[in-house]
């Protein structure tokens, strides 16, 4: 299964130790199958530390389910059990994991979800609302390798095209601020469900090998074409 890591720097060695507690499913190395949600999480890194997007690409050996050397947990949705193994990692803010895991697999609490989890810790939504909430919520995935062991299931892919084209990504959304007097997120936006950004993921295209001043102007000619389009 590929699986990818957001941050503001490609990873080359998973080190546990800069791993922070207190997250979702305690201390591990987070990672998602779910593309957008790692360039997400890159883009609101990135932004927080004016560093660069990095998405890391790994492979994860499935084979982890099934090894008996390898304690597991695996959550397919938001319900009671995931909610109260969430709960138990966030109140734990100690280097000592509150569990005995070494890859736990469920839904993500983002944000909004972190939000009623503090309001159902002050007593403010009922754990049978809470969990009719969470019903509604967008899919969302992550794995979290807790220890050194789980790690050997990990390997990254070396992908030239992906870091080449993280690059541009950045410096055309950069550049998009400038030039249109445009958020982060509008920026982000706009260019992230454009059909350049299409073209340029297809590695098949070739387009990610050109220079991004080029693909810029792709991209601002498709932008000029859809007003043309919309005032029609």
């Amino acid at each position: 299964m590929k699986v990818y890591h957001g941050s503001n720097t490609f990873i080359d060695v998973v080190d546990l130790k800069k791993c922070k507690p207190g997250r979702d499913f305690g201390q591990g190395f987070y990672v998602t199958n779910i593309r957008q949600q790692a360039e997400d999480m890159a883009y609101r890194v990135a932004k927080r530390s004016k560093g660069q997007i990095a998405v890391t690409e790994f492979e994860f050996d499935e084979y982890a389910y099934e090894d008996e050397d390898l304690c597991v947990l695996r959550f397919d949705n938001y319900n009671e059990a995931w909610l109260d193994f969430i709960i138990l990692n966030r109140k734990n803010k100690t280097r000592n994991s509150a569990h005995d895991y070494d890859i736990i697999e469920g839904p993500v609490a983002d944000d909004a979800v972190a939000a009623r989890v503090n309001d159902y810790l002050q007593e403010k939504v009922s754990k049978e609302d809470f969990l009719i909430e969470l019903i509604h919520k967008k899919p969302s995935h992550q794995l979290c390798f807790c220890t050194l062991q789980s790690l050997l299931m990990l390997e990254r892919t070396d992908n030239k095209a992906e870091c080449d084209i993280y690059h541009i990504d950045d410096q055309i959304i950069q550049q998009l601020i400038t030039d249109k007097e445009l958020s982060d997120t509008q920026a982000s936006n706009l260019y992230f469900n454009s059909h350049t950004y299409k073209q340029l993921i297809d590695e098949s295209t070739g387009i990610y090998q050109k220079p991004w001043t080029e693909i810029y102007q792709m991209f601002l000619r498709e932008l000029n074409l859809s007003k043309i389009r919309a005032y029609k």
